[in-house]
């Protein structure tokens, strides 16, 4: 949930070459404004949940990655035999390619990584040293003979040495019965494990010989140190971390204007010929500003904030005149628009925060007096034109929540206001006011909410607060077609909506809720993906009305009638009735999910005043829940993927945790030469608090356990048969939100003809 910008200078042989990263555990949030991403891999645990789930939305959002591998002085302290941790990195970087590989975009071309290529590190960042193949490379070329490039293929892969011959052969063979050894092994680790071996052991006068041969000065005071300490001394010194993955990074990732030129379509949410589009991919700073808030970062003034973006075109200043363009904003319309002054630009070095003029495209940067305008993103401008820039897809949801109250009644008015602060600063919290008057905080998961709490508590309420149990979000969807057709009247009788319900697909669900399919897409497009891929039948994929709720989520109001009168004036009122009803729906006020709505006809009087949207509106929202009832209605939950990572003594036990609490496990592979397993299983969320104290309880701490936002899942069990284990939950779902007690019926909102 922290992060932090920094600006980078590296000197690379003859050029100056200016970088600026993004550096945050919250990936999701600020990939949008980055062109490349530094992937850390372990080297015995190898790609983890959280690094695959990085590396995906990586290439998503057509941000190009390399990688390091993290931790090879574990594989060294433990004696690891040095084929084998060749073994172990190989196939390590063979994952990494699988999952490459899936995520096939022609603009980004060849992604695979390889260390020959130069796109893979190694290091230790615990001991602070980090090495590419090209360190070694530039010392052995010239004792070669041969150029870098040269020299670093042979330094990975089947590439074996003949000390005997000075030759090189790409099989491996015995030689005066030892057989030869790998490049990698020989030029590569030798050194390296000589020089651990030497340290640690305390062999002074053996010590002194290499530091000379590797060209490594110690200094008065550092010769006087043993053991760890001169380790972690000497190998900053003989492989300097910063140096290794500064040459990476400005190597093989993009500078501004390339990553734009294939990054804009996915950026832009208008027209990709308009002024502001070509601006953005050309990375112009004479166009149109154009510029993408991704965070909100707290000032050490209280309440405010600094607006933190990326500007993709144009040249941002302080005191020009903007317009800021909110989440909801439509082109040509006021709504969630704002033109104001931006009173300071700012770049942002870790804690330091410094004034600058100017910003140009291409850059980073923090803007001042913008916060009351946004709350967690958007879009500043000088384009009247201009369309939106995209927000991005959170990879994870706000599944898990959790009620919070004052201690002492007086300090309500500071939680309220902490509350619209940690909305503001986490851009996956969700904080809102239940119908009983509860003030509900929403996050990823327990983890998620603790930090949360923390936040609230500690930074931005500044009080002690109480909190509930944490319960978890739930989804209302269907299972079958409605068994009947539905009509809702309006209060006047004079119009009747006919309605029908059905399940959607849940491919077609997830790529709503990933942004591959969804409002703003071009009609004709949109209709021929969903006819091509979704089996839906082209006429109705060109009629549908709108997806909810709040315009994105995984339902569809779809038009489906012929020939009717005046329905296309009450078009807006039928949208209006069905956001509302999916965003409160009918078992337990619970968003819906993954349900299609059809309108099959309608009734409307030929006087416009008796039709209009008080009268619609709520005859919508009860057709919506008419259909739905009779459509076998049904309860989703959110499930977890979970990577345990244990010995094979323990296993048992992580099946046993997991079997109490519902998880289903989807595999298990060996890691570290075999004596770590790594399991992956599916948990429900609900199920999932006070895992990582009972796993750990059960296997004495030798277990570790990551989770990561999987899937909704369908709950077994029939919602509407009385006594039912589903239904008792609904009910309790509605006794805490303060809804009646029992479960809606269907003769509540299906009108008699």
């Amino acid at each position: 949930m922290k992060s932090v910008t920094t600006t980078l200078h590296f000197a690379m042989k003859d050029e100056d070459i200016f970088e600026t990263k993004q550096t945050t555990t919250d990936v999701t949030a600020t990939l949008r404004v980055a062109d490349g991403a530094l992937i850390v891999v372990d080297t015995i645990d190898g790609m983890s949940v959280q690094s695959e789930i990085g590396l995906r939305r990586a290439l998503v959002e057509r941000v190009k990655p390399v990688f390091i591998i993290n931790n090879i002085d574990r594989a060294l302290e433990n004696k690891l035999d040095k084929e084998a941790l060749y073994a172990t990195l190989t196939r390590t970087i063979e994952n990494i390619n699988e999952i490459i590989l899936t995520y096939n975009d022609k603009a980004l071309g060849d992604l695979r990584v390889s260390p020959e290529k130069g796109t893979i590190a190694f290091g230790s960042g615990r001991h602070g040293w980090a090495f590419n193949l090209s360190h070694f490379a530039a010392r052995y070329s010239k004792r070669f003979g041969v150029s870098e490039e040269k020299m670093m293929s042979k330094l990975w892969g089947d590439n074996f040495y003949n000390p005997a011959t000075k030759q090189w052969t790409t099989e491996s063979a015995v030689v005066d019965q030892k057989p030869l050894e790998r490049g990698f092994n020989l030029f590569v680790l030798d050194p390296i494990i000589n020089l651990f071996d030497a340290i640690v052991n305390l062999k002074k006068d053996l010590i002194l010989t290499m530091l000379e041969s590797l060209s490594v000065p110690l200094n008065a005071e550092e010769n006087d140190l043993e053991g760890l300490a001169l380790l972690k001394v000497v190998m900053r010194k003989f492989l300097p971390a910063a140096d290794a993955l500064l040459e990476i990074i400005c190597t093989h990732l993009p500078s501004p204007p390339m990553a734009q030129s294939y990054r804009m379509e996915l950026l832009y949410d208008g027209p990709h010929y308009d002024d502001c589009a070509v601006a953005v991919k050309n990375c112009d700073s004479g166009g149109p500003l154009m510029l993408y808030v991704a965070k909100m970062v707290p000032t050490s003034n209280n309440g405010r904030f600094y607006a933190f973006g990326r500007v993709f075109s144009g040249t941002v200043r302080a005191g020009q005149q903007v317009r800021i363009l909110g989440p909801a904003y439509v082109p040509g319309k006021k709504e969630d628009l704002y033109v104001k002054k931006i009173r300071q630009t700012v770049l942002m070095l870790g804690e330091n925060v410094f004034a600058i003029e100017d910003c140009p495209a291409g850059n980073i940067v923090g803007l001042v007096g913008v916060d009351p305008f946004l709350l967690k993103g958007g879009t500043i401008t000088t384009s009247e034109t201009a369309h939106n820039l995209k927000a991005i897809k959170l990879s994870i949801a706000p599944v898990a929540q959790i009620a919070v109250d004052v201690r002492n009644a007086k300090d309500l008015p500071k939680l309220v206001e902490g509350l619209k602060l940690l909305s503001k600063s986490d851009p996956c919290a969700m904080c809102y006011v239940e119908d009983s008057g509860e003030h509900i905080v929403a996050g990823a998961g327990e983890l998620h909410l603790e930090d949360c709490l923390k936040d609230l508590e500690e930074t931005h309420a500044r009080i002690p607060i109480s909190k509930g149990d944490p319960v978890v979000q739930f989804r209302e969807t269907v299972l079958a077609e409605s068994s009947r057709i539905c009509l809702a009247k309006s209060a006047n009788k004079h119009s009747r909506i006919f309605m029908k319900a059905s399940p959607m697909c849940e491919d077609l669900a997830g790529a709503i809720e990933a942004g591959k399919v969804g409002a703003n897409d071009d009609r004709k497009i949109r209709a021929k993906t969903l006819a091509d891929d979704y089996g839906w039948e082209p006429t109705d994929a060109r009629k549908i009305w709108c997806f909810g709720p709040d315009s994105a989520g995984a339902n569809v109001l779809v038009d489906v009638t012929k020939g009717v009168q005046y329905l296309h004036e009450i078009q807006q009122s039928c949208v209006t009735g069905f956001q509302w009803a999916t965003r409160e729906g009918v078992l337990c006020s619970e968003k819906m999910r993954a349900v299609r709505f059809n309108i099959l006809d309608a009734v409307l009087f030929s006087d416009a005043i008796h039709r209009g949207g008080g009268q619609v509106v709520p005859a919508c929202r009860r057709a919506v829940y008419a259909s739905f009832l009779s459509a076998e209605p049904a309860l989703q939950e959110p499930v977890y993927l979970v990577e345990i990572l244990c010995p094979d003594g323990v296993v048992d036990n992580v099946y046993g945790v997991l079997g109490r609490r519902r998880g289903t496990v989807l595999g298990a592979n060996p890691r570290a030469g075999g004596s770590l397993l790594a399991i992956r299983a599916n948990l429900p969320v609900a199920e999932s608090f006070g895992f990582a104290a009972d796993l750990r309880a059960a296997t004495g701490g030798q277990a570790l356990s990551q989770e990561v936002f999987d899937r909704w899942q369908v709950m077994p069990g029939d919602v509407l048969q009385p006594g039912s284990k589903l239904q008792e939950l609904v009910l309790g779902v509605r006794g805490r939100k303060g809804l009646k007690l029992e479960m809606p019926k269907l003769d509540d909102f299906c009108d008699k003809l």
